[in-house]
């Protein structure tokens, strides 16, 4: 009951204020709040970069990393963008230990066709076109998917505002592109 009173209590603040409680008294209770609600946002951008091993996994590794770094989170960047910055970081080094990254640059090619798809059959092909951008691309298209700003998405890949701006207009046009059969579906 005293752990259901507190938690509604908390209910009202900000996931900064979360963090800074966090931070400060090192209360479980706290951690457990975050990662009740950003747990599926972290996970989903994991996903949508890698696989579902290694998201499960590197999301395993962030939550540990905000445990033992939790003394360096400050309140001048929103706690959000902060836990996908830290997950980014494990990602690429995952990438980089199991010697990926330079599959990180490949742009392969989907082409669209013109017919009848359903539903399940259009969700493929959206999934097929996503993996089809090359890393960089894909990861600034889904951040801003994720409702991050072109600031906070530089921020958080620690890339300029116009790099990320470009890296938007690059994705969209080859999303665009790769989807042209199927734009009137």
């Amino acid at each position: 009951m005293l752990l259901t009173l507190t938690t509604w209590l908390s209910a009202d603040l900000s996931a900064e204020e979360i963090m800074v409680r966090y931070r400060d008294s090192g209360k479980k209770r706290y951690l457990n709040q975050l990662v009740d609600t950003y747990y599926d946002d972290l996970y989903h951008f994991l996903v949508s970069q890698s696989d579902q091993v290694l998201a499960q996994d590197v999301s395993q590794k962030t939550w540990l990393k905000v445990i033992e770094k939790k003394a360096l989170f400050k309140t001048s960047i929103s706690f959000k963008s902060w836990l996908f910055m830290i997950a980014r970081r494990l990602l690429i080094d995952e990438f980089r230990s199991q010697n990926k990254l330079t599959q990180l640059d490949d742009v392969q090619l989907v082409c669209g066709q013109s017919h009848e798809v359903s539903g399940d059959e259009m969700l493929a092909v959206l999934d097929s076109a996503l993996n089809a951008l090359n890393f960089y691309q894909r990861e600034a298209f889904i951040l801003q998917k994720e409702g991050f700003s072109v600031d906070e998405i530089a921020h958080i890949t620690g890339c300029e505002f116009e790099t990320i701006k470009s890296r938007l207009r690059y994705a969209k046009q080859n999303l665009r592109n790769m989807l042209k059969g199927y734009a009137d579906e």
